[in-house]
């Protein structure tokens, strides 16, 4: 072996394999084009984009880690998501959820946050 060569195994990867996914259609209703990472929770993304938020609860992005979509002004596009994995545990973000997922049905602070990108 090199030093810092990289050694691959033959075939392709599968990722998210098994994963529940869901296509959700997307429009930027801003001003300003919005970018989302690969690993941002979908549901609490700007409010400036419009989506079925409340099925988005638990997804994110279904592209390669540390890539993004971006969403220019007026734009509208599909998107796949896929489920979060492990214990589906969300903090931080825009501190809608601040917790397990599967447990709380939607935050006060959520139901505040879709009823905000819905006005």
């Amino acid at each position: 072996m090199i030093p810092g060569e990289i050694q691959v195994a033959d075939g392709d990867l599968l990722l998210n394999e098994g994963r529940a996914t869901l296509q959700v259609a997307v429009a930027n209703t801003g001003d300003r084009p919005i970018q989302i990472g690969s690993h941002y929770h979908f549901f609490e993304t700007n409010p400036a984009l419009q989506f079925d938020r409340a099925a988005t609860r638990g997804f994110r992005l279904d592209i390669p880690a540390g890539t993004a979509v971006r969403f220019e002004p007026g734009q509208t596009r599909t998107v796949t998501l896929v489920a979060y994995a492990g214990r589906r545990h969300v903090y931080g973000f825009r501190g809608d959820v601040m917790g397990p997922l599967d447990e709380i049905a939607q935050s006060d602070q959520g139901a505040q946050h879709e009823q905000g990108a819905q006005a």
